[in-house]
């Protein structure tokens, strides 16, 4: 085999490795996130009273950042509520998108309908 086959070969071993590595990831994050977003909502005691739960986020928000770091804000838990209450009332996506797509995919005229 030549180097540069060697090299080729080396390289696309890489590229498989973090795309599966990114795959895993992304599954990760959206299986965690519809987690939280249940949780939330379970806390909350439900659905109808969720949409009025906005100082018990408030809380999490101030003791996640505390004790995990940034990351954690009001902003991003109301998203993974929405996410949880889009993701379980309508047919789940294939996993095929990332956090980052359904942020955008859940709008902040909906967020505001969660306050």
């Amino acid at each position: 085999m030549s180097y540069y086959n060697e090299i080729k070969d080396t390289l696309i071993k890489n590229e498989m490795y973090k795309k599966a590595k990114d795959y895993f990831k992304n599954k990760s994050d959206l299986n965690s996130y519809y987690e939280v977003g249940r949780l939330l909502i379970e806390a909350q005691g439900g659905e109808e009273r969720a949409k009025y739960g906005i100082r018990m986020i408030k809380e999490y928000f101030e003791r996640l950042t505390k004790e995990l770091g940034k990351g954690y804000g009001i902003f991003n838990l109301k998203r993974m509520r929405q996410f949880y209450l889009v993701i379980q009332k309508d047919a789940p996506f294939e996993h095929q998108l990332t956090w980052s797509h359904y942020k955008k995919l859940l709008s902040i005229k909906d967020l505001c309908k969660l306050k």
